[in-house]
């Protein structure tokens, strides 16, 4: 597997927004924690950029921790890899015995290593078994889903998940194929989506299945469930002064992450206190203004870059016990 196909979206950016809680320096090296390992690129980029910081980068997919396990086999005892989903992170920082992180990074969505092995069935420019599962050795499928779900279900995926107006134009044809035969293979679910939408839908915003393997994929792998837990937990094991730095890549996440970083930086005081008692006062810090963008130059260079948002906080004060 060649490692230049796969370009970490905006990193520099990345390594900017943490680094000044990384070069602190302290008795102990500042640890880093990639939550979405994937092929390795942003966890290679923290280990080169700052010599000091011990690395824990947590992955779901073994097949994405085997690979980069070989790729950062050089920085040797600074880097640590764990077969974890990113909700995980608090007890695999108690098992390890990491009080407090430096800094923490997460890059939400599918890795470039899933959307290119062409049998994982991410991807629907190619056929594929109807599989999206991150982490092979647990959960149900894609097909599964597709093949079980009741079609009010399914039309509440389409619609909270992949934000698809067609719901139920797409989830009809869905009940009436998987009758004749059970669905098992992508090529078969995109030419239906193409047969089914009315012109003018197919027309806008690229693939016309792009919104329904996304919502397919949030489903199967509990992601939205999974973020809503995981960035909460992530802040909670911040140092003060350690700083996170999360990509999401469509609204929903990115609104989740939003919506986290503006709670922890509001004052909760009720109003007309003179004095803002110590635990109503802000634990978070934002660092950027809204969320930023890809450069221009960036998108051209990669265009899975397109559509990632970056968000990033600082702490700045203990949870009140």
């Amino acid at each position: 597997m060649s490692q230049t196909r796969h370009v970490p979206v905006m990193l520099q950016r990345c390594l900017d927004l943490l680094a000044p809680a990384l070069e602190a320096t302290g008795p102990q090296p500042p640890v880093v924690v990639d939550c979405t390992l994937g092929l390795g690129g942003h966890s290679e980029a923290l280990l080169t950029s700052f010599p000091d910081v011990r690395l824990i980068a947590l992955d779901r997919d073994k097949e994405a921790l085997r690979l980069s396990g070989e790729r950062l086999a050089p920085y040797g005892d600074r880097a640590t890899l764990v077969h974890a989903v990113y909700d995980e992170l608090p007890e695999v920082l108690d098992r390890l015995g990491v009080p407090k992180v430096q800094g923490i990074l997460f890059d939400l969505g599918v890795s470039s290593m899933q959307l290119d092995e062409a049998d994982r069935g991410f991807a629907y420019a190619q056929d594929a078994p109807l599989d999206m599962r991150m982490d092979q050795t647990t959960g149900i499928g894609a097909a599964e889903v597709l093949n079980t779900y009741p079609p009010g279900e399914l039309v509440r995926i389409l619609r909270a998940y992949g934000e698809e107006k067609q719901a139920k134009r797409i989830v009809s044809a869905v009940v009436r194929e998987r009758e004749k035969e059970p669905f098992s293979n992508s090529a078969r679910l995109v030419e239906l989506i193409r047969d089914s939408l009315p012109q003018a839908a197919k027309r806008t915003g690229g693939n016309p299945a792009k919104r329904t393997f996304q919502a397919l994929r949030i489903e199967v792998n509990g992601e939205l469930a999974v973020l809503e837990r995981a960035v909460p937990a992530a802040v909670r094991t911040l140092a003060v002064g350690g700083r996170i730095a999360v990509l999401s890549y469509h609204s929903l996440e990115d609104r989740l992450v939003k919506q986290v970083f503006a709670a922890g930086a509001a004052n909760t005081a009720p109003p007309g206190l003179p004095v803002v008692p110590e635990r109503y006062q802000p634990r978070l810090k934002l660092l950027t203004r809204g969320a930023e963008l890809p450069t221009e130059e960036e998108v051209a260079e990669n265009r899975r870059a397109a559509p990632a948002r970056l968000r990033g906080a600082q702490r700045i004060r203990e949870e009140e016990r």
